[in-house]
């Protein structure tokens, strides 16, 4: 089997597991209501996945190489826009003003 029909096979068979997985969900909770502790379980769920995605890119500057000391720009900026966040509860100002600390993190060390 040539690699051109292997990725092929494997791009359709992930699609086809989404797909299933997502159609399961709503067939199964279509005519029934959910259960009320899955339902506050499903509120964690956007959380969590910003935090797995925002998490390493902050604390990792390469691949394997962890980097919490106050020479880390992005971690610096991640915990001002978090506090901006705490404060303020508004996600452009937390967005406006991570980034601007980044920017000028960035430009001060270089």
């Amino acid at each position: 089997m040539g690699k051109e029909l292997t990725i092929w096979l494997l791009i359709l068979a992930v699609g086809a597991l989404t797909y299933t997985a997502r159609l399961s969900f709503i067939a199964l909770f279509a005519r029934r209501e959910m259960p009320p502790l899955l339902a506050r379980a499903l509120k964690h769920v956007p959380v969590a996945m910003v935090t797995a995605i925002v998490v390493p890119a902050v604390v990792f500057a390469t691949p394997g190489e962890l980097r919490l000391d106050p020479g880390n720009a992005k971690l610096i900026a991640a915990l001002v826009a978090g506090a901006v966040a705490w404060w303020r509860q508004s996600a452009v100002l937390t967005i406006a003003i991570g980034m601007a600390v980044l920017w000028s993190l960035r430009y001060v060390v270089g």
